[in-house]
């Protein structure tokens, strides 16, 4: 059954704490809905209406863009364990870039990542909870090591000459307001 909160508690923290994926959903007025996987060590919930998520370079940049159109986020956390859960926070985001000057405190907290762009700091003002039944049961192996040989191999100055092709624009023609 379905249950609303207007804070993450500290037993939903906890359970997010756990989590090796979440989902980003975010959409502009126009064009198509943007639902994109995140792995990695790459989320912090930073109080009862805060959570702050570490974006790496990627084939595109569609949540930036469409929070420029429309400031607002869903992030999805399912349990493929034992315990069924679904958990989604609704709110919306600032994001920061490494010429902000909260980037440093923000980006710390976090392990370094190679082609980090971005970090999102969610504003959470609705908490949902379902009961997750169908959600499948799944073990985690490990995270991937692609991403980070794959910024290695680019280089800083191959990431910023990708970042400025894939990354600029969403696929509906949006800036994406990425600073390189």
């Amino acid at each position: 059954m379905a249950q609303q909160y207007d804070q993450i508690s500290d037993r939903l923290a906890e359970f997010i704490s756990r989590q090796h994926v979440f989902f980003v959903g975010t959409a502009a007025r126009d064009g198509r809905v943007n639902v994109s996987p995140k792995g990695l060590d790459s989320l912090r919930v930073l109080g009862p209406n805060r959570v702050v998520w570490l974006n790496g370079t990627g084939s595109g940049n569609e949540t930036a863009a469409h929070l420029r159109e429309v400031n607002r986020m869903t992030l999805m956390f399912c349990s493929f364990e034992r315990q069924p859960l679904i958990l989604r926070l609704f709110g919306t985001a600032t994001e920061h870039q490494s010429d902000d000057p909260q980037w440093a405190e923000l980006s710390g907290l976090f392990p370094p990542m190679l082609g980090a762009r971005q970090v999102f700091d969610v504003a959470v003002d609705l908490v949902l909870t379902s009961c997750g039944y169908g959600v499948p049961f799944m073990d985690f192996e490990g995270d991937r090591p692609v991403m980070e040989s794959w910024a290695r191999k680019k280089g800083p100055d191959g990431l910023l000459d990708y970042q400025r092709e894939k990354n600029t624009v969403s696929l509906d023609g949006f800036p994406t307001g990425l600073r390189v």
